[in-house]
């Protein structure tokens, strides 16, 4: 199966000799193993309240150190990172690169061998080229909502999500032994301190309703509709309020039996 060009995403290079230990202080999870071998790690940047701003995959290889960031909030991100610089050897450069994922063999004239996404196999490799192949139609909707990975902008706001709530840890996202980060101290006591009330599931819906709907029980607010493929959704909710039928505009939505605990963040 070829690869699937992913044309929402923008690939930085990123140089200097502080660039690796001037993101570690930032980002929620370990990256300086990359300063040893090449790789991808999967991390987020947090506002100093804790609250999701956006998340990327930091990469090495070959051709270099990269960033991997989401269009939408590439700018912002950009932005962000540079007004931590401060005085650290580090820069942000425009790449003609481009992103192809898939889920079988990787395409041969990428620059970059083939790496596996770092949150779960099921979301195959990435690769990067000045080319990519079209779009075979693997339903990556459908693999995330299976797998309860959050997507930007449908399932991770920013300045509003959580990232333990968001699923974070279970996709291996954010580390507890690497030191200090911006929002660290929240995540932090979120996860030792507190029963998480909220999280990311996956319900059964019938119908449709747009990405950020209210969903309703009751007349009580049960939380937010986010991805949405074959008949199920993802959604931030609160497990205490899941239960019977709910709705969300004119879709009815029911708990998935096959969600345990673990699954949803219910800790």
């Amino acid at each position: 199966m070829p690869g699937e060009a992913d044309k929402s995403r923008r690939v930085i290079a990123l140089t200097g000799k502080d660039a690796l230990p001037f993101l570690q202080g930032l980002v929620t999870n370990d990256v300086l193993p990359l300063t040893k071998s090449d790789g991808i790690v999967w991390a987020a940047l947090l506002s100093p309240q804790g609250k999701y701003l956006a998340d990327f995959f930091v990469l090495r290889t070959a051709a270099g150190l990269m960033l991997d960031l989401p269009e939408p909030l590439a700018d912002a991100t950009l932005r962000r990172l540079s007004m931590y610089r401060l005085r650290a050897d580090v820069a942000f450069a425009a790449t003609d690169l481009q992103v192809t994922r898939g889920l079988s063999d990787a395409p041969a004239d990428a620059l970059t061998d083939a790496l596996a996404d770092p949150r779960h196999p099921a979301l195959g490799w990435r690769s990067y080229g000045t080319s990519a192949t079209g779009d075979p139609g693997i339903d990556w909707d459908a693999i995330c909502v299976q797998h309860l990975i959050p997507q930007t902008g449908s399932d991770l706001i920013p300045d509003e999500t959580y990232v333990l709530e968001a699923g974070f840890e279970r996709l291996h996202g954010v580390d507890f032994r690497k030191g200090c980060y911006v929002g660290q101290e929240v995540t932090a006591r979120m996860k030792h301190k507190t029963d998480l009330r909220k999280g990311l599931t996956r319900l059964l819906i019938d119908g449709a309703a747009p990405i950020g709907s209210d969903i309703t029980a009751d007349g009580k607010t049960v939380g937010t509709l986010g991805t949405q493929s074959g008949g199920r959704a993802l959604a931030h909710v609160r497990h205490d309020r899941i239960g019977g039928d709910m709705v969300a505009g004119s879709a009815r939505l029911r708990a998935d039996p096959t969600v345990t605990g673990s699954d949803s963040g219910a800790l």
